[in-house]
């Protein structure tokens, strides 16, 4: 009864911590969190496609570690993969802070509010047996890795230019003109 209960309060305390630590990141580097943010709003699947890039790179070298059997090799491969989630936690602060922005323009929530419940939710979503421990957890950590190395390497998404900007009409014959071209007459 007294390993259930261990168990029990272990998972409790990590519950607690997670929207904790994501909460102080988001508090601590906004800019850093609102790169990530922006990355997953704005190009998820890149986001996933580079996670799963810096996933593979990081996995790789921590396999190595670990196969050697020479104790500092498998040391350096605990803190290796310790140091890798712990940075990933930043893409998962930006994951958050996308839902808590979701959340707030739908409701009343005042920003911090709405990062915690967006922290919340996407913690209850990994804890999920089966559905969220083999599908989402792994999706959401890549997608993690990716937003944090987009948000590390300072790397913003594009704008978009509009196409009612980049037209002219001319007012003579009615027709559109692209500014952009440039014709000389000769």
């Amino acid at each position: 009864m007294a390993d259930i209960s261990a168990i029990f309060f272990i998972l409790l305390m990590l519950g607690i911590a997670f929207p904790a630590m994501l909460a102080a990141w988001w508090l601590l580097f906004p800019a850093l969190i609102s790169r990530a943010q922006s990355r997953v709003e704005k190009t998820p699947m890149q986001t996933f496609w580079l996670g799963l890039v810096i996933v593979i790179a990081v996995t790789l070298p921590i396999v190595i570690l670990f196969a050697l059997p020479f104790g500092p090799a498998k040391f350096i491969g605990w803190i290796l993969l310790a140091a890798s989630l712990a940075i990933s936690s930043i893409g998962s602060a930006g994951v958050a802070a996308h839902l808590g922005a979701r959340l707030t323009s739908q409701s009343g929530l005042s920003a911090l509010n709405g990062f915690i419940r967006g922290t919340i939710i996407l913690e209850l979503t990994a804890f999920f047996p089966v559905l969220g421990w083999f599908f989402l957890w792994p999706l959401l950590l890549i997608t993690a890795f990716g937003a944090t190395g987009f948000a590390l390497l300072n790397w913003i998404p594009r704008e978009k230019a509009s196409t009612e900007t980049s037209m002219q009409v001319n007012k003579e014959t009615g027709t559109q003109v692209n500014p952009n071209l440039v014709t000389r007459n000769s």
